[in-house]
């Protein structure tokens, strides 16, 4: 599908097909349908999905609380993760959303209507979790030079700033001298590259780890 008007044709169908009236560009709308004294269906038609769309489409809840977005059937990489978020953004906003594909089939994404999300207790727990665990205000609401800090990187720093004075060391007298009670695991796992294993239990900072000292440093300020 190359134009916009390519999308009218199936999405008019598939309205007929369930006894609406349709016709195209009524006023403001790209596509209005109506049946039996119903409230009427507005249909708003771009190839893409875009803001301009979804400003359009909220606009029209002025008129009527059927409003459906219809684009072109996402393709590629990221074609399902596009679909699942904006399917999700569309029940946010009390919109239906339409797909129409190659062939002209048009898919029901989501109908119109009011949503009230489930709050997930677990993911709200793991953000409380590690809001409280990081030290200060290290990301700034943003990012630092070389990435996000999160609470697991401070911890390593902890571990890598007390190898860098003390040496190879155990990693039960390194958990206790930083408060980091997973320090063995931490260093064991070694997900930055910056511990050396020297034997079963102790380890030392690696060349790796100085790098990262030196890069990170300012993370636990």
């Amino acid at each position: 599908m190359e134009r916009e008007a390519d999308l009218y044709p199936p999405v008019k169908a598939f309205l007929e097909a369930q006894g609406y009236d349709v016709k195209g560009e009524v006023g403001a709308a790209d596509l209005v349908a109506l049946r039996d004294g119903e409230d009427p269906i507005i249909v708003e038609l771009k190839l893409r999905l875009n803001l301009t769309l979804y400003h359009q489409a909220v606009t029209r809840l002025r008129m009527t609380d059927l409003v459906y977005i219809a684009v072109a059937k996402p393709k590629g990489r990221m074609a399902r993760r596009s679909l699942r978020e904006n399917t999700i953004l569309c029940r946010r906003l009390g919109l239906g959303f339409l797909t129409v594909r190659l062939d002209g089939t048009v898919e029901v994404q989501c109908d119109p209507g009011p949503y009230a999300p489930r709050k997930n207790t677990f993911k709200r727990e793991k953000l409380l979790r590690e809001f409280h665990r990081l030290q200060g205000d290290p990301n700034d609401g943003g990012s630092t030079r070389h990435g996000i800090v999160t609470a697991y990187r401070q911890d390593a720093l902890r571990c890598a700033l007390y190898l860098a004075e003390s040496g190879a060391e155990k990693g039960s007298i390194v958990a206790k001298a930083t408060g980091v009670a997973n320090a063995t695991s931490l260093m064991r796992n070694n997900h930055y590259g910056w511990f050396a294993k020297v034997e079963t239990g102790v380890y030392a900072l690696s060349p790796k780890g100085q790098q990262g000292l030196a890069d990170w440093g300012d993370a636990l300020e």
